[in-house]
């Protein structure tokens, strides 16, 4: 709701300040309100995405949603990603400023960079990859562009070539090494940190997504990363990884019995060792990385 909407509703600024003062509006920014109802049913990227959408909406001049901005309206994660500032491309190419929460970028438009979400406009799936690589680290990027491309909105050959076009950009030197680490096989943002935190800190690199097989050759299973030839494969342990596998009627501990049992079938079939990490490992990347590279050690000795 924009304030020229609200005044030509028959509400005065006083009337205003009375629903955001009394808990019904929610002010996203300058000029702009929500119902309170729908602010607090949001998360941290819905709500920028709202903050998006009015910053288009009171725009002077025509923009695009771009950069992380665009990443909620495709259902990217933002895991790592600053959103304290809308980011959005001009459309007549001229220089942009950073302002109000809002960063105006110039960077030229081709065909095809543009499609419609809901109504907005917003940088396709190829730039949105390519543009996160510019104002956000490598580890929050490789999660963004590996879950594109895992949901197919991409792929590599996409972004190899549109990055041709980019290499010049300011901040742009990150975005090889991006595209180098993302793969299509990640299936989550905590895959993602792990296969990060083998490169960043001096691991022997894992294979993804590696499959088990059987006496008869059959697939049984998938491990989340698999070191063969040193007879080891690591597991990570995310909330969303269980609540996948709980089907109906299923308690928590079903789903956590069954994963332990599954686990030993691996271990039976392969003689590996398994490793598992979660979110909380992620947090201390030098000591986690101590018991991978200790694991790995034990196998090859």
């Amino acid at each position: 709701m924009l304030r020229k909407q609200l005044l030509a509703a028959g509400y005065d600024d006083k009337a205003i300040a009375r629903r955001v003062k009394g808990g019904e509006w929610v002010k996203i920014r300058h000029g702009a309100y929500t119902e309170a109802a729908t602010w607090n049913a949001l998360d941290e990227a819905g709500r920028h995405a709202l903050a998006a959408r009015a910053v288009v909406a009171q725009s002077r001049t025509k923009v695009v949603v771009s950069h992380v901005s665009g990443l909620p309206f495709l259902g990217a994660p933002t895991w790592g990603i600053d959103l304290d500032l809308v980011h959005v491309t001009r459309e007549d190419g001229k220089a942009g400023r950073s302002e109000g929460g809002v960063r105006q970028h110039r960077g030229g438009i081709i065909a095809g960079d543009v499609v419609e979400c809901d109504g907005l406009r917003v940088m396709d799936a190829t730039r949105l990859a390519l543009e996160t690589t510019l104002v956000a680290n490598v580890e929050a990027g490789v999660c963004v562009v590996s879950h594109l491309l895992h949901a197919s909105m991409t792929t590599m050959e996409q972004l190899r070539a549109r990055y041709e076009l980019m290499q010049h950009w300011p901040d742009s030197l990150g975005t090889d090494l991006v595209l180098r680490l993302s793969d299509h096989r990640f299936e989550s943002v905590g895959e993602c940190r792990t296969y990060y935190l083998c490169f960043h800190e001096g691991l022997p690199m894992p294979q993804p997504q590696y499959e088990i097989r059987d006496e008869t050759g059959r697939v049984v299973a998938r491990v989340d990363f698999a070191w063969p030839e040193l007879g080891v494969f690591l597991e990570f342990d995310g909330k969303v990884k269980y609540e996948k596998l709980l089907k109906d009627g299923q308690r928590a501990s079903d789903v956590v019995w069954a994963e332990k049992r599954r686990e030993e079938m691996i271990c039976r079939l392969t003689g590996w060792r398994c490793i598992r990490i979660s979110w909380a490992d992620l947090a201390d990347p030098a000591r986690t990385a101590a018991k991978i590279r200790q694991a790995l050690a034990g196998r090859a000795a």
